[in-house]
């Protein structure tokens, strides 16, 4: 087998692997005659079958089988031999001509393919004790601890029947019909739906015009529903709702006290507060490692500058501007409106894709030369943290990362990542430093588009998701025409 190397410009690599017709040849005989014992044909004892005849029924299949391996084991010991590691996988081009392709499984032709690369740079690591960073720390409040019971109190708050007038903050239960000209629609007819004043649960107009009813009043309200709103037949249009008032209820008193701890499902109020407490410690931990991590990744940068693989380059760009472009759609702006052009997006974009790679590179150098391993359970841990953003969806996911090659590279990648900034703050300077809750989430737009994380839509994460609902008032009752989005399909 002969490796030629045909292409070595900077990073890029291209190599012409020739395999004689002789050898092929070769290596085709000695599977036909480690065959020729097992194989029944017609006509010949088992063992007898010539050689010749066996080569004429079974020789191109063995060939093409013979191409095949080749094609798929060869590149890795090929680059393994060189001492190089490819960036992405190998583009492998071999001849397209069917005569030729016929000459080389007949043994006729030499069997040529070409491998085309380019090669993860070699990265000199240096001294990382010179690396300083300041980690920002708040002192938990014990006031805003206090605020956050109090705000998860709200779904736990039981209300007491009263007398008089229905207030904001109250509860009424109420039976309510929806008409657009004097007709009933779809969804809009309920019977003991609760509805908290002032929550806004409703279309806008409606809770309103409850405030100041007592219970066995009866009224009959008008509004008129949002042009937005997702149902057409109701966007824009002015509905009369009959009300009958069942029940007004004030809301109780909400203390921080072993009773509301045991609502909760927990034992006492101080285990209320220590969760709590855990619990804020947590986001603001969350967004400290970011910013120290942010600072680390900044000197990072400073310490390295080498060639980046172009294909890299390319894939982390696409990432980045199919984001940019979603997120613009979204919002209904345009590059203009950010007060920039497509063009010097595209350059700001491409440096920051540069700078992704670039910083990739060296810390998987960093981790493989420390031993940084990612076990397996992490992985499990990882992929169980997917299933739960896509509640529903579990079996597809995992016949995703079962089946996709590659997709749990993007499971190891993250938390590879996150071992090695946690070697890295055992080897450089870091300074603590208390600030305000005010000061450690100010807005820092610019260290945050170098945040070496990869652009992905975003996904309402699990530990919020969980935080929201156990701020929403339970249970709920429909809404009236309520929007499918946010309530289900209206009845």
């Amino acid at each position: 087998m002969q490796v030629i190397e045909t292409l070595a410009e900077g990073l890029k690599r291209e190599i012409k692997v020739v395999i004689p017709a002789k050898d092929m040849e070769a290596q085709m005989n000695e599977r036909l005659e480690d065959v020729k014992g097992r194989v029944r044909i017609n006509g010949f004892r088992p063992g007898k079958v010539p050689f010749a005849h066996l080569k004429k029924m079974y020789g191109k299949s063995v060939m093409a089988e013979l191409v095949n391996e080749i094609v798929r084991d060869r590149p890795s010991a090929i680059l393994s031999e060189r001492g190089e590691k490819s960036a992405t996988q190998p583009e492998i081009a071999m001849t397209e001509d069917q005569a030729e392709a016929e000459k080389i499984l007949a043994g006729e032709a030499d069997f040529e393919f070409t491998l085309s690369y380019e090669v993860i740079p070699a990265i000199d690591l240096k001294d990382n004790s010179g690396i300083a960073v300041t980690r920002e720390v708040v002192e938990i409040d014990p006031k805003e601890v206090d605020e956050q019971i109090l705000k998860i109190a709200e779904s736990a708050r039981s209300y007491e029947t009263k007398k008089g007038k229905a207030a904001d903050g109250d509860r009424v239960t109420i039976d309510y019909l929806g008409k657009v000209d004097g007709v009933a629609f779809d969804g809009g007819k309920d019977e003991d739906a609760e509805l908290v004043l002032g929550s806004n649960r409703f279309i806008p107009g409606f809770e309103e015009q409850l405030v100041g009813l007592k219970a066995g009043d009866e009224k009959v309200i008008t509004v008129t529903f949002p042009a937005d709103y997702p149902a057409e037949n109701l966007a824009g249009k002015e509905a009369t709702f009959d009300i009958n008032v069942k029940e007004v209820a004030a809301p109780a008193a909400v203390e921080i006290n072993d009773d509301l701890a045991s609502k909760l499902g927990l034992e006492s109020a101080d285990k209320l507060r220590e969760i709590v407490r855990g619990q804020i410690e947590s986001q603001y931990g969350s967004v400290t490692r970011q910013k120290v991590k942010r600072q680390i990744l900044d000197q990072l940068d400073e310490m390295y500058k080498f060639d980046t693989p172009e294909r890299l380059v390319d894939a982390e760009f696409e990432n980045i501007w199919r984001q940019i472009n979603t997120d613009l759609a979204q919002s209904g702006k345009t590059f203009a409106d950010e007060d920039t052009t497509e063009e010097a997006a595209r350059e700001e974009y491409r440096k920051l894709a540069e700078r992704r790679v670039r910083l990739g590179l060296v810390l998987s150098e960093i981790g493989e030369k420390a031993g940084v391993q990612v076990t397996d359970e992490e992985m499990q841990q990882s992929l169980y943290q997917q299933l739960r953003q896509f509640p529903g969806q579990e079996k597809q996911i995992l016949e995703y990362f079962q089946k996709t090659p590659g997709a749990a590279a993007s499971l190891r990648a993250p938390i590879f990542e996150e071992k090695v900034v946690d070697h890295l703050l055992g080897e450089i300077k870091v300074t603590d430093k208390t600030v305000s809750k005010e000061e450690l989430m100010a807005d820092d737009e610019e260290g945050s588009e170098k945040e070496t994380k990869k652009a992905a839509p975003k996904k309402k994460s699990a530990a919020k998701a969980e935080a929201a609902e156990g701020e929403e008032a339970a249970p709920k009752k429909k809404a009236p025409a309520k929007k499918k989005a946010a309530e289900g399909d209206a009845e």
